[in-house]
């Protein structure tokens, strides 16, 4: 009773301060939020009592009392400048017009984003394309408790009403005769939290936002966890690519092709951590947005360092990549990125979003100069890729990615087209598999797939580390023994190795941490295939041994994070752990090119005559020479076979790289011969 009656003492203060209390700052409007006892906003979870007093663009003062506000985000609560969450007494229509009326805002604070604006130009980019739902992007200048915090953003809360994801809300309570085939709105969580499920093909973490927590009963959560793991079980399927039997009967295409653009234009790297999809009632198919999180996107995050003109569904983080991966194997969805982008290109998307920058850049001026006064315009908040000393700089930072950007899009789209087929009955194949692995004359660096982290050395164990050119430890010398490779790593001059003991096999055994050992060709741990998988230049790399592969631990993001001999199953070709790029560095020096050097000197020689072409070996005791000799291609395929006191001659073998391949006793040994 006295708790209520000093909160109405406290309100009825608020609202009877005089109006030219509240002024406006800058050129935005400004809010102005007092809690209740000035208590702090300590947490996510618990709202704490306040007043609002909104100052508009005409200096009007409109006071909301009985209002709740606490924390929000995930990565990015953790920041100095914090993002809240409000939540009014009843539903307001806050932002006027054609906005949503809700209790439910939210208050970002674009801290990791120096422009302020990201999030704000993915929402009008959204809206240029065919997606129903993009939050709202209102810019303010917020004082908490009479601090002021900055430049914030209001924007909706993403949850189920109209002028929000406006689909079908569900009865409540649920009654026997509910239709309980929708509304669902869904997320690819990367964080995986609250309601969630997780599917089983590629284990992808599924939040239900709607219904809430607190009203889904077990019919609704068995309902949609059922559809959405059959979905992904098409989408895994032999016939996932048939117009009738695969996930195009299942999927929305408009919105997932514009969804997915947005996705790539704008390089969000949590596109694919953060994904909203959602189900209406009576609709089978599933519908891709809203877009939302975009404050580290448009090359602004230096853990992708590097990586800027690749595809998101290569490099991004988050389940929701190997979903893309999988489709992108289908040619129809290859046609028809390419064939929407093009659509958007011609209707001035980047123009468009060009001018919205511009005219954000002009309206946030003022607000700028303030909250970077208090929070430091050449201050690392939490991931930025650049570091400048003027918001020009960074405005035209984003203005120029775009541009650039979207030009690479292009023709990284047309590049993925699938060959139009030679007879008009064969069906459509996967476009670009990756290929083979054929060594060149580099050194290389070996990246996940997940995390676009290296394979590293660490006190002689292997691990990942983020990628930094100056590292030897992250440069790999791939060396061809017959069909098989030794990994030796460039800065330790050992090789990749697996450790495994006792029983081996391909799922068993598995979890022990690869380590370095002395280069040894005769030594099966030390042998790997490298082999490919997918479309998108990723390979599996797979012990001679132990018939293992080798494994991100846990799929961490940690740099020192464990590289492990794992299970060689079906979900190689899936699994962001166990898929890795190689990328080259530095030219391998001379001396390990040729590889033609005096191999044993005290028993014999080998030699390649360039104006002969002969392929020889020399002794001082010529009758050791009965040992066989092989020849194989940089892929694999085997040319020739000789007795080494016969030689070879190689005069009508094209130019290129070759392995030649021999066994002296029990010792195994091979040279990389350059024609």
């Amino acid at each position: 009773m006295i708790r209520t009656l000093f909160l109405a003492f406290f309100l009825l203060f608020t609202q009877n301060m005089i109006a030219e209390d509240f002024v406006r700052l800058t050129n935005l409007p400004t809010i102005y939020i007092n809690t209740f006892n000035n208590v702090g906003i300590t947490d996510k979870n618990n709202y704490v009592y306040a007043t609002m007093n909104y100052v508009d663009e005409d200096d009007n003062v409109i006071t909301y009392d009985s209002l709740q506000i606490r924390g929000r985000g995930n990565s990015t609560w953790g920041l100095p400048k914090k993002p809240y969450r409000i939540k009014f007494k009843n539903k307001e229509k806050f932002l006027g017009k054609g906005y949503a009326k809700a209790r439910s805002w939210t208050l970002l604070a674009n801290a990791a984003d120096k422009s302020l604006m990201r999030n704000a130009v993915t929402s009008l980019m959204g809206e240029f394309t065919t997606l129903k739902f993009n939050p709202a992007a209102k810019f303010v200048d917020l004082v908490l408790n009479g601090d002021f915090l900055g430049n914030y953003q209001i924007s909706d809360q993403v949850e189920v009403r109209p002028h929000r994801v406006n689909i079908t809300e569900q009865d409540l309570p649920l009654a026997d005769t509910s239709d309980i085939s929708g509304g669902y709105l869904l997320e690819v969580d990367g964080f995986n939290d609250g309601n969630c499920f997780t599917t089983y093909q590629y284990n992808v973490p599924i939040r239900i936002h709607y219904p809430d927590e607190e009203d889904i009963v077990k019919e609704q959560n068995e309902y949609i966890s059922k559809y959405v793991r059959e979905f992904e079980s098409v989408l895994a399927g032999n016939d996932f690519a048939d117009a009738e039997k695969g996930y195009r009967q299942w999927v929305d295409s408009v919105s997932l092709a514009d969804w997915y653009i947005c996705t790539e234009l704008s390089a969000n790297i949590d596109g694919f951590w953060s994904t909203y999809f959602y189900k209406d009632q009576g609709d089978p198919r599933l519908f891709w947005g809203p877009l939302w999180d975009f404050d580290i996107a448009y090359n602004n995050d230096y853990r992708k360092t590097g990586t800027v003109n690749t595809l998101m569904a290569d490099n991004g983080f988050g389940q929701t990549r190997l979903w893309m991966v999988r489709m992108w194997e289908d040619p129809w969805f290859a046609r028809l990125i390419h064939r929407r982008y093009s659509e958007l290109l011609n209707a001035g998307i980047v123009e468009h979003l060009i001018d919205k920058i511009d005219s954000l850049d002009n309206l946030l001026q003022e607000s700028q100069e303030r909250n970077y006064e208090k929070w430091g315009i050449n201050r690392r908040m939490y991931n930025e890729i650049v570091l400048y000393s003027s918001y020009d700089q960074y405005v035209n930072d984003l203005r120029n990615f775009i541009l650039d950007h979207a030009d690479w899009l292009e023709t990284a789209f047309e590049n993925r087209l699938p060959e139009v087929p030679t007879d008009p009955e064969e069906p459509d194949v996967p476009d670009n598999p990756t290929q083979p692995f054929v060594p060149e004359n580099y050194y290389y660096r070996i990246t996940n797939a997940g995390t676009s982290k290296a394979i590293d050395t660490y006190n002689g164990t292997i691990v990942q580390y983020t990628v930094t050119d100056a590292r030897e430890t992250q440069e790999w010398y791939v060396k061809s023994v017959g069909e098989y490779f030794q990994l030796i790593n460039r800065n330790d001059n050992l090789a990749l190795n697996d450790p495994t003991e006792g029983e081996v096999g391909p799922t068993t055994n598995v979890g022990t941490a690869l380590n370095l050992s002395q280069p040894d060709e005769n030594d099966f741990r030390q042998l790997w295939s490298i082999v490919p998988q997918g479309n998108a230049g990723y390979y599996n790399l797979q012990n001679l041994y132990t018939q293992h592969v080798a494994n991100l631990g846990g799929g961490l993001f940690d740099d020192y994070a464990s590289i492990l001999s794992h299970n060689n199953d079906e979900r190689n070709s899936i699994s962001n752990n166990r898929l890795w790029k190689f990328q080259t560095t530095d030219e391998l020096p001379e001396d390990i090119v040729t590889q033609i050097t005096q191999v044993e000197p005290e028993e014999y020689a080998l030699a390649y005559n360039p104006h002969s072409h002969i392929l020889h070996f020399g002794s001082e005791t010529p009758d050791n020479l009965q040992f066989l000799i092989s020849v194989y291609t940089a892929n694999g395929q085997k040319i020739a076979a000789f007795r080494a006191a016969d030689g070879y001659d190689m005069s009508q073998t094209p130019s290129g790289n070759y392995i030649v391949v021999w066994k002296v006793g029990n010792r195994l040994r091979s040279v990389k011969l350059v024609r």
